[in-house]
């Protein structure tokens, strides 16, 4: 039984629904999340529950978020005799991460909805003090550009967003035919380690974010005028960073060096 799915659901084109079906990458998965008693573990979009029931089989306990209802009760009937699961009936987005951990951290795990994964990952960066660490599959294109490299064509806002406040590391690729229905891309499973906040140094959050999403708002332009909203070209001198630069020659220590030097800047 373990990894297969315990019902069948037809999946939902509306919600960017492919369940996932291959047994061996099921496997890969739970193995690569590795559970210990203890742990507080939250899936997302858990679908028809093929990574659910081994999770849950494995941990004795798993709190699921599920917007679709008509998934609720085949979830909750199917995990009788597994395990204790909570499901939260709820748009993910919606969802307040640091309740669910309360004072303690959680694990975050899903096969996230490719048509909301970027928004969901953003939601997830609000809460990542109270976040041990995420396992999540995504669109391959997606998991390449969260972990891009400065210089890279594909380096952009989510790969600085996320590198400044997470470790991320990619696993393995998944092919279309582990899913029902295929999707028409690859996918990848990634694992995201929280960095400490005080490694991360972010001393302005809503700065930083500014920053970074001027500086890639338009990728052609040079920092001075992709920027200028936020600084002159004195102040990127002043902080170290040549105004003729593009955004995507700069490293991730650089916007955070940048985003503070301009939060401490007189008003």
């Amino acid at each position: 039984m373990c990894g297969m799915s315990h019902f069948k659901a037809p999946p939902k084109k509306n919600l960017g629904q492919h369940f996932l079906t291959d047994r061996s990458i099921i496997e890969h998965i739970v193995h690569s999340v590795d559970p210990k008693p203890g742990d507080i573990l939250v899936e997302i979009g858990p679908g028809q529950g093929a990574i659910t029931f081994p999770l849950l089989k494995k941990n004795g306990s798993l709190t699921v978020i599920e917007f679709d209802r008509d998934l609720i009760t085949p979830l909750s009937e199917a995990a009788h005799g597994i395990g204790e699961l909570t499901i939260v009936h709820k748009d993910v987005l919606q969802v307040d991460f640091g309740k669910l951990a309360g004072e303690n951290h959680i694990r975050l795990v899903g096969n996230l909805p490719y048509n909301i994964s970027t928004p969901i990952l953003f939601h997830v960066l609000e809460h990542c003090t109270q976040v041990r660490d995420m396992h999540f599959m995504l669109q391959k294109e997606v998991v390449d550009r969260m972990a891009a490299e400065p210089g890279s064509k594909i380096y952009g806002r989510l790969s600085v967003m996320l590198q400044a406040v997470c470790e991320v590391i990619p696993l393995f690729d998944v092919p279309p035919q582990s899913f029902n229905p295929p999707p028409k891309v690859d996918s990848a499973v990634v694992r995201l380690i929280p960095r400490d906040p005080a490694q991360v140094g972010i001393r302005d959050a809503v700065m930083f974010a500014a920053v970074v999403r001027d500086a890639f708002g338009q990728r052609r332009k040079t920092l001075r005028n992709a920027l200028s909203r936020l600084c002159t070209g004195e102040q990127l001198q002043a902080a170290g960073i040549k105004p003729e630069t593009r955004a995507e020659q700069l490293p991730v220590s650089s916007f955070v060096h940048l985003a503070n030097f301009l939060s401490d800047a007189p008003a």
